[in-house]
């Protein structure tokens, strides 16, 4: 990556921040994507833990092939860890990411799976 499209995107991601706070009640539905695959966490931003996280390696690199699809079972994976922490509203994160493609499929599959965004 370019240090002008690392540095864009660092500015819009603590825009973003400023303005999504999550608590223990409703987390923050964190994601970063990477190149290979795609990892997203649930976090209490009132005491700075991370409650639930997901990533790709999870399901085994191999066993989806198709990035998209990948995701949206991402998407799933945490909001089943979400429920069973009886948690069910969260505040999406996108990272400073466009809301579009892997970012969506994991917002996707969790609304799939039961989460309010």
């Amino acid at each position: 990556m370019s240090k002008v499209k690392v540095e864009r995107r660092r500015r819009i991601r603590h825009r973003i921040r400023k303005k999504i706070v999550g608590t223990n009640a409703r987390p923050r539905l964190s994601v970063f994507r990477s190149n290979k695959g795609i990892y997203c966490q649930l976090i209490d931003d009132s005491t700075g833990k991370t409650l639930a996280q997901a990533n790709w390696k999870e399901k085994g690199p191999s066993s989806i092939t198709n990035k998209i699809d990948q995701a949206k079972e991402i998407g799933k994976l945490i909001a089943d860890r979400a429920k069973s922490m009886e948690i069910d509203r969260v505040v999406f994160d996108r990272g400073g990411y466009l809301y579009h493609g892997r970012v969506k499929a994991v917002a996707d599959g969790a609304r799939e799976a039961g989460l309010t965004l």
